[in-house]
């Protein structure tokens, strides 16, 4: 027991540190988009919308941060939203070379024949 207390009391002596050297960090543009899939479109095709989305990040040099997972919220307020994506990015520079890239825009092409609603919020990340 007393050495596994040893290297848990030198984490939490650190971690005050490692948190101060995090808010240095330069602030991140987040673009956060959520989708309401069609009710025609099939577990494949959102499994396909899934892996274009995940697949922009190795295509745009730009994207600095992602992530991205389906609804799984017990206060039912999704309004059928059911999978959200989360792209960072350093600047409004970047992001403007994301949105008209053309892997974004064959991203949008791979999306629209399954996509019933979006939602984009675009802010800059605050502590």
């Amino acid at each position: 027991m007393k050495k596994l207390l040893l290297p848990i009391i030198f984490l939490f002596a650190l971690l005050p540190a490692l948190q101060a050297q995090n808010s240095n960090a330069p602030k991140m543009l987040r673009h956060v988009v959520l989708f309401k899939f069609k009710e025609s479109s099939s577990a494949a095709d959102v499994k396909k919308v899934e892996d274009a989305f995940r697949e922009l990040p190795s295509k745009v040099k730009e994207v600095k941060g992602f992530e991205w997972g389906k609804n799984n919220s017990p206060e039912n307020l999704n309004q059928e939203f059911t999978h959200c994506f989360f792209v960072s990015f350093e600047s409004e520079k970047d992001r403007e070379v994301y949105l008209p890239h053309p892997a974004h825009k064959a991203f949008v092409e791979v999306l629209k024949p399954h996509l019933d609603k979006v939602l984009v919020i675009d802010y800059w990340a605050e502590k």
